[in-house]
């Protein structure tokens, strides 16, 4: 073989192997374009979704595993809470979500949508409880007023603080004082059917206070009452 021939070869060569050397590199450093199966099923206890620096944004758990609920970044204490879907901020508080549950003495399903740095604005619900006068239940839309402070993280402190220096019936009692104060936020709206059996629309002033009915009873009669700030009825229009 001449010198120009074996050049040739060597170059031949030389292109033949940078040619191999390229595919393979290709094929182990660039990823696998081809489509990869869903898979069909997905059997788990919990779904946490975050963003990429890690912050939860999304919680789907069942009732072992439900997430105690996050305020100002930090979880509360454990408690026990329904199935269901948990919504988080970006501020780091949870910001609603939807739970149920059901068995032949109770059930329920709620849609929360909740106050920043507070507690649910407004709901979608469903309750219903078995008693001895038989199945009581209700379900509609119902809103809240809620203060701007103080807000979630103070309230709660200030429960852990009571909890912490008071009795049980102390406690309860200073619970109610808070309630009627507005120290958590007022009724103020309900749309829907209660345990009364009474569908309609139900109003309540900033104090929480029943002041607009407008429904139909269990037996059927169409009724508008309004009421004044102690609860009597002063206006009352009714079927004859």
């Amino acid at each position: 073989m001449t010198l120009t021939q074996q050049v040739q070869l060597l170059k031949v060569y030389s292109l033949l192997l940078t040619g191999f050397v390229s595919w393979l590199g290709w094929r182990i450093l660039l990823p696998d374009h081809k489509p990869h199966p869903s898979p069909a099923e997905l059997t788990v206890e919990r779904i946490n979704i975050v963003e990429p620096d890690g912050r939860l944004k999304m919680v789907l758990s069942n009732q072992h595993r439900q997430h105690p609920g996050l305020i100002n970044g930090k979880p509360v204490p454990s408690r026990q809470r329904e199935a269901g879907l948990l919504f988080f901020n970006s501020s780091g508080d949870e910001c609603g979500g939807l739970i149920y549950d059901g068995t032949p003495q109770q059930a329920d399903m709620v849609l929360s949508m909740d106050q920043f740095r507070g507690d649910q604005l407004l709901q979608v619900q469903y309750e219903a409880e078995a008693t001895p006068q038989g199945l009581l239940k209700s379900y509609g839309l119902k809103l809240w007023d809620r203060p701007e402070k103080p807000d979630l993280a103070q309230q709660q402190i200030l429960v852990d603080s009571l909890k912490k220096t008071l009795n049980q019936a102390g406690f309860q009692r200073a619970m109610s004082r808070l309630r009627a104060a507005g120290f958590f936020g007022r009724d103020r709206l309900f749309v829907g059917r209660t345990k009364q059996q009474e569908v309609g629309l139900f109003i309540d002033d900033k104090q929480g206070r029943a002041r607009i009915k407008l429904y139909v009873d269990a037996t059927n009669q169409a009724k508008l009452e309004l009421l004044d700030q102690n609860g009597h009825v002063h206006q009352l229009f009714q079927e004859e």
